[in-house]
């Protein structure tokens, strides 16, 4: 398989992957239908379009492709027409947005490196394209987004975009090198939900409660 193929599977995968996780989420804060497709479709496609407009691929795959819409859609509707059994899997939101952090994140930095960037850029847009949507979604539900809180979010898609970038660039690339990049992502980001793994905080126990204003 060449790797511009590849990459179009992995992007889809993870499209389709965000796209119910920010289905979910939105359904879950009462939404209307235009509501739940917009956040769905802004988490599946806005860490791409930042990635895009990043390395120059204008337009957008996420604005221009179809593709990215369609499926969009499809985890929509397949969210809405099963969201009984879709609530039955263990936290379902941060289930497919684990998948579609390390989906993401190993494509994002495959699409930079195809586009001729160096490695430093490559995992830089590579975590950018993992975490970007996440981000659109948590704003938009206005929750404080999962990359400024201390769960380890950012870091597995950081983790997973140096392994695949490294193997590229090392001369170690394989056809499971993209594969060990996403386990790697996605089982540090389980892992971390799992047994409560978190990145330290530096709250200053010495600051005084504000007086109440008058």
């Amino acid at each position: 398989m060449n790797d511009h193929r590849l990459f179009t599977i992995l992007d889809l995968a993870g499209t389709f992957a965000f796209a119910i996780s920010g289905a979910v989420a939105a359904k879950q804060r009462n939404l209307d239908l235009f509501g739940i497709v917009v956040i769905a479709y802004s988490v599946a496609c806005g860490g791409g379009i930042v990635r895009d407009l990043c390395i120059g691929a204008i337009p957008p795959a996420g604005l221009a492709n179809w593709r990215y819409l369609m499926v969009a859609l499809v985890a929509v509707l397949v969210t809405l027409g099963a969201y009984s059994q879709v609530q039955r899997l263990n936290q379902p939101v941060l289930l497919f947005d684990a998948v579609g952090l390390g989906l993401f994140a190993v494509s994002g930095a495959q699409k930079a490196l195809l586009y001729g960037h160096n490695a430093e850029v490559a995992i830089l847009l590579g975590t950018t394209t993992a975490v970007g949507g996440g981000v659109i979604r948590d704003v938009l539900l206005t929750r404080v987004p999962v990359i400024l809180q201390r769960e380890i979010y950012a870091s597995a898609a950081l983790a997973g975009a140096v392994i695949e970038v490294g193997a590229r660039t090392l001369g170690w690339a394989t056809d499971w090198s993209p594969w060990l990049a996403m386990a790697v992502c996605i089982g540090l980001r389980y892992l971390s939900l799992q047994y409560h793994w978190h990145l330290p905080t530096y709250a200053d126990s010495r600051i005084e409660k504000e007086p109440p204003v008058q």
